[in-house]
């Protein structure tokens, strides 16, 4: 009952509701003056034809009870007349108020009622002590990843959403929102932009430039992040006041192509924390496969740490006696000289030099052959569409125009000899199938793709692709990596590096008698103790309170520590440490 007054005002406020309103009258005041009309009616037919008298009442009571058909039988008439005129009252009831009465009623009435029920759940500014919360300018699919991290690391968040039937339907599915335009002033004010932690504008390239005038309006402090497809738009974008302006699809792009196999086989650095560099090492190829990590003995001879494997998408702790898969790619962690160490260690192992084979040429393509350019690696596309194949000439060695589904075009581009394949369509069943195509041709190909939608990552993996990346999820990795200020470590499709204050019931153990990894499959990489990152960390490595353990992760293994070792967990909140490169 407490929303009646705002839903009485908003329903009455709209001028389409005062139309319907207006709309409802005149047909009652048509349906009174019609009953009024046959009660007099009935009394004249009585009266002249039939030799009865009735009173009023009982002339309104005999065309009720006619017009909604209950029909009681205790006043009739006798004549032609009379039961003519008796069947006139009841089809015009049986229209009137059995037909027309109730769509009326929905149409004008009840429906805008529900509506003004349904909008007024969305609020329209926040509480005044609401602060450190990040603002969604849009509800998209990377509104939908950045969110679940949002929660995970206990971070609030507020979608902005201006058309109040869609945020209440956001509200249900209990997804904090306001109800405002995002290029009007008073909703940026209304949300506290002022006390706000991020803004982002994830809306078009030409909203995102009136989203960040009019945040900055609100709050001129707050720190503002934009997505833009269109390169021309960064620079605009940034004159408006955008603190950071991220073209993520050319981020995809690259780090696509950071994912390759060519040439000699080296550990790929994918991200730093703090001095710890994070790197990728595939073991196809390498004497380190089929052996065991400790027969390897790495960490020995190099100093590295093997701490998870990549298996066709899912990723797993590294365990000493467990034997190194062949098609295995093993996560290392170490500073630079370590990962420099390894990469000597293994300088004589080489994939084959043979073109690089990228499968479409549209902008993530593009940016995939820019950065693989850049490394000195030759490149083959094939594109579908004969029109960029200009385009294409001037950044690839080779072009291949037509549909790489077609054994004859794949075959022109290289498939059986080349050392990696990168997927860039947007379509995911596409890529899919392509995958299945690649691996059946190729059979010890590196395939890396590229997914639209995250529910078809196990579908991928298992058509064969080795490496998958989402604009997605790339995004709100990179969006968290600026609000945690670290710098951004991309493992792969729904893992990320975390934070996390050693819970009590941990305190005093050793690592090895901690159970991590076999209870959670988090793999510890790195112990923080007073802003300093310990990366030599071995099984009789104690934990004490007051330190962060820096861990590798899926967000289902992350939401399995914490229901294991709940008691006094602190994530997300570490000390902000130094690191190279921005994010």
């Amino acid at each position: 009952m407490k929303f009646l007054p705002s839903q009485l005002a908003y329903l009455l406020g709209r001028g389409e509701t005062r139309q319907n309103l207006k709309a409802l009258a005149e047909y009652l005041t048509l349906l009174a003056a019609i009953i009024v009309l046959f009660a007099t009616l009935f009394h004249v037919i009585m009266i002249r034809v039939e030799g009865q008298e009735h009173s009023w009442l009982t002339g309104l009571y005999w065309t009720l009870t006619v017009m909604t058909t209950l029909g009681f039988g205790d006043i009739t008439f006798a004549s032609d007349i009379g039961r003519a005129f008796s069947i006139l009252v009841l089809l015009t009831g049986l229209v009137m108020l059995l037909i027309m009465l109730p769509f009326t009623f929905i149409r004008f009435f009840y429906a805008p009622w529900l509506e003004a029920q349904i909008r007024v759940r969305a609020p329209r500014e926040l509480p005044p002590d609401h602060r450190d919360h990040v603002i969604l300018c849009h509800h998209d699919e990377v509104a939908e990843a950045l969110i679940s991290r949002l929660d995970l690391h206990g971070i609030p968040h507020v979608t902005l959403e201006p058309d109040r039937t869609r945020a209440a339907g956001l509200v249900s599915d209990g997804i904090p929102v306001l109800a405002g335009d995002v290029e009007d002033v008073r909703t940026f004010r209304g949300a506290r932009a002022e006390a706000a932690r991020l803004v982002l504008a994830n809306s078009s390239d030409a909203a995102n430039c009136n989203i960040t005038l009019t945040a900055k309006e609100a709050a001129p402090r707050v720190p503002i992040v934009a997505l833009v497809d269109d390169e021309d738009a960064m620079d605009v974008i940034q004159l408006a006041g955008a603190d950071h302006v991220l073209m993520m699809k050319e981020r995809l792009g690259e780090h696509l192509a950071g994912r390759v196999a060519v040439g000699a086989v080296r550990a790929q650095e994918v991200g730093r924390y703090g001095p710890l560099c994070i790197a990728e090492l595939p073991l196809h190829g390498t004497p380190l496969a089929g052996r065991t990590l400790r027969e390897t003995r790495l960490r020995v001879l190099t100093g590295v740490n093997v701490v998870a494997l990549w298996e066709r998408g899912q990723l797993h702790p590294a365990r000493p006696d467990v034997p190194l898969a062949e098609h295995a790619v093993a996560v290392v962690v170490g500073d630079e000289t370590r990962i420099e160490s390894l990469n000597r260690m293994l300088e004589s192992v080489r994939h084959n030099d043979n073109p690089v084979l990228v499968i479409g040429g549209g902008r993530v393509g593009c940016a995939a052959i820019r950065a693989l350019k850049r490394r000195g690696i030759a490149v083959t596309v094939i594109e579908r569409e004969p029109g960029l194949e200009g385009r294409l000439s001037a950044l690839a060695d080779r072009v291949v125009i037509g549909d790489a589904a077609a054994l004859s075009v794949i075959e022109r581009g290289g498939i059986h000899g080349t050392p990696s394949v990168v997927l860039t369509a947007n379509d995911d069943a596409v890529n899919i199938f392509l995958a299945v195509y690649c691996r059946k041709l190729n059979p010890d190909v590196r395939i890396v793709s590229r997914i639209t939608r995250e529910r078809n990552l196990e579908s991928i993996h298992r058509a064969g692709a080795d490496v998958v990346l989402s604009y997605t999820t790339l995004t709100a990795g990179y969006l968290m990596s600026i609000l945690l200020g670290r710098e951004m470590v991309v493992l792969g499709e729904g893992v990320d590096v975390v934070s996390v204050s050693t819970p009590p019931a941990l305190a005093g153990r050793t690592l090895g008698e901690s159970g991590i990894g076999a209870q959670t499959g988090m793999s510890v990489i790195g112990i923080v103790r007073d802003g300093q990152v310990e990366t030599d960390l071995d099984a009789k490595t104690e934990l004490v309170p007051g330190t962060d353990l820096v861990m590798i992760g899926t967000r289902e293994q992350h939401e399995e520590f914490q229901r294991h070792y709940a008691s006094g967990r602190k994530v997300g909140t570490s000390q902000a440490l130094p690191h190279s490169g921005s994010s």
